[in-house]
């Protein structure tokens, strides 16, 4: 067994693997499908996409192609982070289906609690009326999780008193120096998981010194070395990749890190220039 085969426990018993292969920014057509089907044949069952990204077409026909039973491989997307109505979210929710044409859906997300062009806007009533449309298409069977995506502590305050069913999931920016402590224990606290995107912060953090001394020692790549630590913190990571070299490279993660090398990595001050943070968490 290796880490792409091991699972964490959502709260509704639904099993997903601890590590998935992401596809932001990576362009509809032969580079997400090139991308995908060699995450798939490489061992990755657990593959995140978005609306937003624009791919969701390639992803789904990499996935039909595989010849890999529909039921090994665990698919998330996104519901648009502009979109705050009740009907709107269904909507969005049948054109994601469309595109993916796949039987079901594993895991829905809203993409963050306020429109991208509008970081940081109180949202709070759009979404509660959202999250009312995600639990009638959980209740529908069409997926099989539900969650949420950027949301810091005051979102989730806002969302939780509201919810028949809690968030199952919360994708935050977190990588070795940004944990977002704050955020992440209060998710952990009321059994929601963290998932980490941008785990090697765009590849900002690949050269940090602290970072490279550790990975020397355990003889891994930074990006293996970050990609394992969120794993240790019982995090999920979504590295992403394009080039066949680096998708095989971010799976080869069976090794641990040491409780003293675990505690460096967690006291680290930011392994980046801190310019790609999301200002609304911390």
């Amino acid at each position: 067994m290796t880490v792409l085969t091991e699972t964490y426990k959502l709260s509704n018993g639904v099993e997903i693997p601890k590590v998935a292969f992401g596809t932001w920014q990576i362009p509809n057509g032969d580079a997400t499908y090139n991308s995908v089907a060699t995450a798939l044949k490489n061992g990755y069952r657990h593959i995140d996409t978005a609306k937003a990204y624009g791919n969701e077409q390639s992803v789904g026909q990499a996935i039909r192609d595989s010849g890999i039973d529909r039921k090994e491989i665990f698919v998330t997307s996104k519901l648009p982070a502009e979109i705050k109505t009740y009907d709107g979210a269904l909507k969005a929710f049948d054109e994601t289906m469309a595109d993916l044409d796949i039987d079901y859906l594993d895991l829905y997300i809203i993409h963050a609690p306020w429109p991208w062009n509008q970081i940081g806007k109180n949202c709070d009533e759009g979404n509660i009326n959202v999250w009312q449309a995600m639990e009638k298409i959980y209740a529908s069977g069409r997926v099989r999780a539900i969650g949420v995506s950027n949301f810091a502590v005051r979102d989730l305050e806002n969302l939780l008193p509201h919810a028949k069913v809690k968030p199952m999931v919360n994708q935050i920016q977190y990588y070795v120096g940004f944990t977002e402590p704050k955020i992440t224990s209060y998710s952990q606290e009321h059994g929601i998981l963290i998932e980490a995107y941008s785990p090697l912060a765009t590849g900002r953090m690949l050269s940090n010194e602290k970072v490279l001394a550790i990975a020397k020692k355990y003889d891994v790549t930074p990006a293996q070395l970050a990609i394992r630590f969120c794993v240790e913190n019982g995090v999920l990571p979504l590295p992403k990749a394009v080039t066949p070299a680096h998708i095989v490279s971010n799976k080869e993660l069976d090794f641990t890190i040491s409780v003293a090398d675990m505690a460096v990595l967690n006291d680290l001050q930011d392994t980046t220039d801190g310019s790609n943070h999301n200002p609304t968490q911390g």
